[in-house]
């Protein structure tokens, strides 16, 4: 088993040296997926807000490098380090990473959301690298203009559709975890990381939060759900629970779910959902917004 660890140690540096000659930040991680060196600041009083400062490697996403010289000391220091994250949102290619996710727990269909919601906003996901995880998903990999921040996200976009920007990581290419490999897809290793469509990057940014309006609320509110409960209608069987329950989080996201409910629940009871499977999906998504919250 040493001797296997000891291999897997090897490739995991030589795929992140690899990775960092083409101008991508990497650090070591371990079969978690997580940092593989622990934090100099363990046992600190919190909150501890050093994201590198101290000049100690133990930072998590904050290491990331492409000095071939730092990520050997990185790896040096973990030497049980089975993988790599690649840090998103960082110069030369602000990589952000569109994490497709096969959890069904809410009869999610992530890549199927991921091209209604390009159909629905008018815009193609270009050829870009592709990796494979091992639970069968998959991470697509689009870069970002400099002047625009990408935040993190879970199930924003749409349920089973996970972000990864700024501030956040992908595991690489070559990485080993605790439940396989992660490997590019074929046909996309020669590719380059491909420039976000403008109208992805929209969704991908909401506005800065700033002073409500004091007028026309009501009106911007009744358009943006009669938007969602058509987005609900326009569902085929196998996208209704994905449809509904992305309508209903976005709802409440935005103050009007409860007042849609009952409108949301008519839309997907139109589709082929009962009573009791829309409120379920409703109920689930309210649950998830005000967790959030």
């Amino acid at each position: 088993m040493a001797t296997i660890d000891r291999q897997t140690a090897t490739l995991a540096l030589a795929h992140a040296l690899s990775a960092a000659e083409r101008g991508l930040p990497v650090f070591p991680l371990s079969a978690t997926k997580l940092p593989a060196l622990r934090s100099p600041h363990h046992g600190e009083q919190p909150p501890v807000r050093c994201r590198g400062a101290c000049g100690l490697p133990g930072h998590g996403v904050h290491d990331a490098t492409t000095d071939p010289a730092a990520v050997r000391a990185l790896f040096a220091a973990a030497p049980r380090a089975t993988g790599y994250g690649i840090a998103c949102g960082r110069a030369p290619h602000r990589l952000i990473g569109i994490d497709l996710d096969i959890d069904t727990a809410y009869g999610n269909d992530s890549v199927g959301a991921l091209q209604q919601l390009a159909l629905h906003h008018l815009f193609t996901i270009p050829p870009t690298v592709t990796v494979l995880t091992p639970s069968g998903g998959r991470h697509l990999w689009l870069t970002g203009p400099a002047d625009t921040t990408v935040p993190n996200s879970a199930g924003r976009l749409a349920p089973g559709i996970d972000v990864r920007g700024s501030g956040g990581y992908l595991v690489g290419p070559g990485s080993v975890t605790a439940h396989g490999r992660y490997r590019l897809a074929p046909g996309t290793a020669h590719l380059t990381p491909a420039p976000c469509p403008r109208a992805l990057l929209r969704l991908l940014t909401p506005p800065p939060r700033g002073p409500r309006p004091s007028s026309g609320t009501g009106d911007a509110r009744g358009r943006r759900g009669e938007g969602l409960v058509q987005f609900v209608l326009a569902a085929h069987e196998g996208q209704r629970n994905t449809r509904l329950f992305w309508a209903a989080c976005r709802a409440y996201e935005h103050g009007f779910g409860d007042a849609l409910a009952d409108a949301l629940t008519a839309a997907a009871i139109r589709t082929g959902l009962t009573e009791m499977e829309a409120r379920a999906a409703i109920a689930s998504a309210a649950r998830l917004t005000r967790g959030r919250a």
